[in-house]
């Protein structure tokens, strides 16, 4: 108990000293072993053993768990982690609610396929549970709504999984656009290029004995195991995700939430095609939005503004007295037809980040919410969402900002939500 006590007690209080460094870029430091956050790792295909490595690596964090529904998985993040730590000692699970169940673990994190994202979280916080999930937030808008309500209910931390939050050239970007260097910004044109991979045909059979074939599709519709719909393939899906589109959608609308946080979206227009294969979501797709006194543009082609075609993804704002063109790492301002990659007079305001996952096992310690916090994070995803449910309708919709609801629609209304699979019901 009293080691239970001691590390709460160290949860709670914050680095002082670390965190009152205005622009931090990392730090270390020894921790005693009864004051380290304990972290379970749910999901541990490619990027759960991402997650589990840069936990690993944190000298505030102890792995206390690792869990997957596929035993060949769980089996290799095991070895990671005795590559990274020898010593380590960490309980091997199926199933996520047992890990739920354990006292001692303070968070968790989700790199599940999405359509499990917040069945996950919502149980996470029901047991006390703090979480850093994986984008996008949910799979659907109601499951991101039902994710805010437990969150504020249960008093918890969230962390969504957009790692390019943290680089310094994000924050650079907001602070220029926020400074007015380019004035008013009206226009914001987003791009991903890349089609699904050509899936099938399916290749039906029994799943493989390391593989609990029923969990996976959990509250997801049942489908026979085909391996072409199982682990990575997921996202070309719409039963599990929304293909290229809603895979990086949260890593480049991330920078333009943060930098203009658009305002009362009313209209949503798509248009695109399904890909080939047995994958259905799109091969391409196209969105018009329309919020207050700003348009925003998703393309699968880069846009025919300068320098976009040199990038595989970006974001170009543009204002009443210049633009800006960035993507993860780099950016270019055009002022009055001076180019530049920054604005000298433009004062540095942001605190710069520790590391993504710092950042969470600080806003856990300190019980303050991180940069890429729930609410944030729901705001910026919802669009998405939109987006695809106009293309899959194949119209322009019309959509109420404050009933979060398409308005006079009820056909568009019922792509919100769906119903779980009977038995997987669990939030």
């Amino acid at each position: 108990m009293s080691h239970l006590l001691n590390r709460r007690r160290f949860i709670k209080q914050s680095s002082a000293a670390a965190l009152s460094l205005p622009f931090l870029t990392g730090f270390t430091r020894k921790v005693a072993p009864s004051d380290r956050l304990r972290v379970a790792h749910i999901g541990l295909g490619g990027m759960g053993t991402q997650h589990l490595k840069w936990f690993a690596g944190l000298p505030e964090v102890e792995v206390a768990a690792l869990c997957d529904l596929d035993e060949t998985h769980l089996a290799a993040a095991q070895k990671t982690l005795l590559g990274l730590q020898p010593d380590a000692k960490v309980q091997l699970y199926s199933d996520f609610r047992r890990i739920l169940e354990r006292k001692d673990i303070d968070a968790i994190t989700c790199a599940t396929p999405d359509h499990w994202h917040a069945q996950v979280a919502i149980l996470a916080f029901e047991a006390g549970k703090d979480v850093y999930g994986e984008k996008p937030l949910s799979y659907s808008v109601h499951e991101g709504q039902k994710m805010l309500k437990s969150l504020k209910r249960h008093d918890r931390i969230f962390q969504l999984g957009t790692q390019i939050h943290a680089g310094d050239n994000y924050h650079r970007v907001v602070e220029i656009i926020r400074s007015g260097a380019i004035g008013n910004v009206h226009t914001v044109r987003l791009w991903k290029p890349g089609a699904p991979p050509v899936l099938g045909p399916a290749n039906y059979q029994e799943p493989p004995s390391t593989l609990n074939w029923d969990f996976w599709l959990g509250p997801a519709p049942y489908s026979k195991y085909t391996p072409e719909r199982c682990h990575f393939n997921y996202r070309y899906f719409l039963d599990y995700s929304g293909g290229v589109y809603q895979d990086f959608w949260s890593h480049i609308a991330d920078v333009v939430w943060w930098a203009i946080n658009p305002q009362n979206l009313t209209t949503v227009s798509a248009k695109g095609e399904v890909g080939e294969g047995i994958g259905d979501t799109p091969k391409w797709i196209d969105i018009d939005y329309q919020f207050d006194n700003l348009k925003i543009y998703w393309t699968t082609t880069p846009p025919n503004v300068p320098g976009a075609a040199n990038r595989g993804i970006g974001a170009y704002f543009e204002g009443d007295k210049g633009t800006l063109l960035c993507d993860y790492n780099t950016r270019e301002i055009n002022i009055g037809g001076m180019l530049m990659n920054d604005v000298e007079t433009v004062p540095l305001s942001i605190q710069r980040s520790p590391g993504h996952q710092q950042n969470f096992v600080n806003a856990v310690k300190t019980r303050t919410q991180p940069e890429s916090n729930l609410e944030y994070a729901r705001q910026m995803t919802l669009p998405m969402h939109l987006g695809l449910i106009s293309w899959r309708l194949g119209r322009e919709l019309h959509w109420n900002p404050k009933k979060e609801k398409f308005r006079h629609d009820g056909e568009a209304n019922d792509l919100l939500s769906r119903e779980y699979r009977k038995g997987w019901d669990w939030i």
